[in-house]
């Protein structure tokens, strides 16, 4: 397994990385645990974090920079936008029109305390809104050094191939898992362009398939979640999972899940479950 990539060719993480959607943000106990988490995590050699406008209007960014600012050189925080409270009674909706995308853009500058956001992702596509204003307004933002790159973020292949006719597309943020794959298309996309997938929910629950997941964790000495991962990360170089978890136990053995090796037929019993 290449345990690192370059998104985009210019930004090296390590392919193992966390997602920070479930750290509580409330003040109290949960809030200073999940600092602890977030902290762990770096500690182990995580260099992805990935968190969004929408996970607490923004709590999650500002939880984040209270964890791990000043960051380390070698830490990328990634965000996402486009979801936003302007439904009819304040309920959170797609929304990417290009006031809103600006503006929660540069909240995540002001939240995570940082001059520009290296990796920025469109949470979803607005149906309401052209793609070329969502696109055009995120290239603008980049343009005047707010972004560095830009993802996107449940797309399907058609979607992904029209966003890359108005953009360069770094990565695309979607959820599969080896029990979930839905989006295989959209890996194999991915892979052919050396775009990076970042998945989410890359442990599916209890589904279809789990008890042959168990059968090769037990024959390897790890957890199902381990070889969850591990069979991602065997999938292909692009792959970039992104678990998440409020507890310091299941990051430590999510992270260990990289140093997991699975056989050739193991793979092959685990990729039949597709």
């Amino acid at each position: 397994m290449t345990p690192d990539f370059r998104i985009g060719g210019r930004l090296t993480v390590r392919r193992l990385g966390f997602g920070a959607m479930h750290l509580p943000t409330e003040a109290g106990p949960a809030r200073d645990g999940a600092i602890a988490v977030a902290r762990r995590a770096v500690e182990l050699g995580v260099t992805l974090i990935d968190t969004a406008h929408l996970y607490g209007g923004g709590a999650n960014e500002e939880l984040l920079a209270e964890a791990l600012h000043p960051y380390p050189d070698d830490l990328l925080i990634t965000t996402k936008v486009g979801v936003a409270r302007t439904g009819p009674g304040g309920e959170w909706r797609l929304d990417a029109r290009p006031e809103i995308l600006r503006d929660q853009v540069d909240q995540a500058l002001r939240r995570l305390r940082v001059e520009r956001i290296e990796l920025l992702q469109l949470h979803r596509i607005d149906p309401e809104t052209p793609l070329a204003d969502q696109l055009g307004t995120l290239r603008e933002l980049q343009r005047a050094g707010k972004i560095g790159l830009l993802g996107l973020s449940e797309v399907t292949v058609d979607e992904l191939a029209r966003a890359r006719e108005l953009a360069e597309i770094a990565s695309v943020q979607n959820r599969y898992s080896v029990l979930d794959r839905e989006h295989e298309p959209v890996v194999d996309a991915c892979a052919s362009a050396g775009i990076a997938f970042l998945p989410w929910r890359p442990v599916a629950p209890a589904a279809a398939g789990a008890a042959e997941v168990a059968a090769v964790a037990g024959e390897v000495g790890a957890t199902p979640a381990q070889v969850a991962l591990a069979w991602l990360l065997a999938r292909s170089p692009v792959v970039l999972p992104i678990p998440g978890t409020g507890r310091i136990a299941h990051l430590e053995e999510n992270v260990a899940a990289a140093g997991l090796g699975l056989s050739a037929e193991q793979l092959g019993r685990l990729d039949a479950l597709g």
